[in-house]
């Protein structure tokens, strides 16, 4: 877990995978990685039927494929029962939108990275108190530079990623003002652009960001 962890917080960029089915996932991270990008977070599909099937054998075929090459996570994991599938899968850290402790605990005794989102200061301390390892604060864009530098005033201690809304104009005043990582979603892993091949337009989109967030300082958290 601590080589995982250490590993998320020097790399400091995480592409989540939202709607990309197992036809597309290679190919998607192969263009990803391409561009600089090592860790992906596979997030569970709870809009259709087969969604959770579809994202647990998309992780595996990371894992099988390019296992050497990328940290692998689940995103969206709302109960403890995800926990044991995705790690099963192949996943090494656990991404939610919420703090659940029945999923931040089974994280934990599983000994993979536990990343339970917040919102203000009463749930990042209660997910810090659970054991997250990161907290995720989300809607990041939403809530602002300037509120993640109140944020760690008075916590300082918990580990925050930014995540909603990040992308290349913003993702270095994000890691200036604390956050230990960030998670990018559409604006670098477009749909539009996986469902008409153009996966050269992912490579570009990672490298643009890479090269946004090489000379920002960003802090651990710890």
């Amino acid at each position: 877990m601590e080589k995982v962890l250490w590993e998320l917080l020097s790399g400091r960029l995480v592409a989540i995978v939202r709607g990309v089915g197992p036809e597309e996932i290679v190919d998607t991270a192969r263009a990803l990685a391409a561009g600089g990008i090592r860790a992906l977070e596979i997030t569970f599909d709870h809009t259709r039927a087969d969604g959770a099937a579809r994202t647990l054998e998309s992780i595996r075929l990371l894992k099988e494929r390019m296992g050497g090459e990328l940290l692998l996570g689940a995103g969206t994991v709302l109960t403890p029962e995800e926990v044991d599938l995705a790690v099963e899968a192949g996943a090494e850290y656990m991404i939610s939108p919420d703090t659940n402790p029945q999923v931040v605990r089974r994280t934990k005794e599983l000994g993979k990275v536990s990343i339970p989102g917040a919102f203000t200061p009463t749930e990042a301390v209660e997910a810090h108190r659970c054991g997250a390892d990161i907290v995720k604060l989300f809607p990041a864009a939403l809530l602002g530079v300037n509120y993640l530098k109140a944020l760690r005033g008075p916590l300082g201690h918990i580990r925050f990623s930014a995540v909603g809304g990040i992308d290349a104009q913003n993702a270095a005043a994000f890691l200036q003002a604390g956050a230990c990582c960030l998670g990018v979603g559409g604006t670098l892993v477009s749909l539009p652009a996986i469902r008409s091949g153009q996966y050269r337009l992912l490579t570009d989109a990672a490298r643009g960001l890479c090269r946004a967030v090489s000379g920002a300082n960003a802090s651990d958290g710890g």
